[in-house]
Formats: structure tokens, C-alpha cells, sequence
């Protein structure tokens, strides 16, 4: 299966909630549907609460993936 590749990359390793998702919001407000946002989020609190709100928005979480520096990946495909 080909990896999925993103749109758009934002690093929101260094911010807390409610902050990171609302970075993660405006991201995906400048991608069309069915684009890919790749970001990089903490563990923990942060990734859990970021997938549930976009999952509760209809978004697809496509991957998430554990980075070496405990920090996670995410691919959200956008829908409308």
C-alpha cells in the first residue's frame, strides 16, 4: 500500500491544548477536501484529544505513528 503523501506539515510538538488543535483547525481550513494535513503533536492528552475533535468532525484520521522523541505523527484526510 503507497504511503499517503500531505498537503501541508505543521509542527505543533511545542503547544498545549486548547492551542494545538486550534492550529490544527486553521491548517485544515486552508487545505480543499479530500487534502491530506500531516502534523507532528505530543503524546499523551494532545493526540488523543486532537484525533477524538477531528474523528467527532467527520475528518479521517489516515495514520498516526510514533516518533522517536515520543512526540506522534498524524495524516487527517479533510472531508466536507
Amino acid at each position: 500500500m503507497a504511503e499517503v503523501v500531505a498537503d501541508k506539515f505543521i509542527d505543533i510538538a511545542s503547544e498545549v491544548c486548547p492551542m494545538s488543535f486550534v492550529l490544527t483547525k486553521l491548517a485544515l481550513d486552508e487545505l480543499e477536501d479530500g487534502q491530506v494535513l500531516e502534523l507532528v503533536c505530543q503524546g499523551g492528552d494532545p493526540v488523543r484529544n486532537i484525533s477524538i475533535q477531528l474523528k467527532d468532525e467527520g475528518h479521517m484520521i489516515v495514520s498516526v505513528k510514533k516518533e522517536p522523541d515520543g512526540n506522534f505523527r498524524l495524516k487527517v484526510r479533510k472531508s466536507g
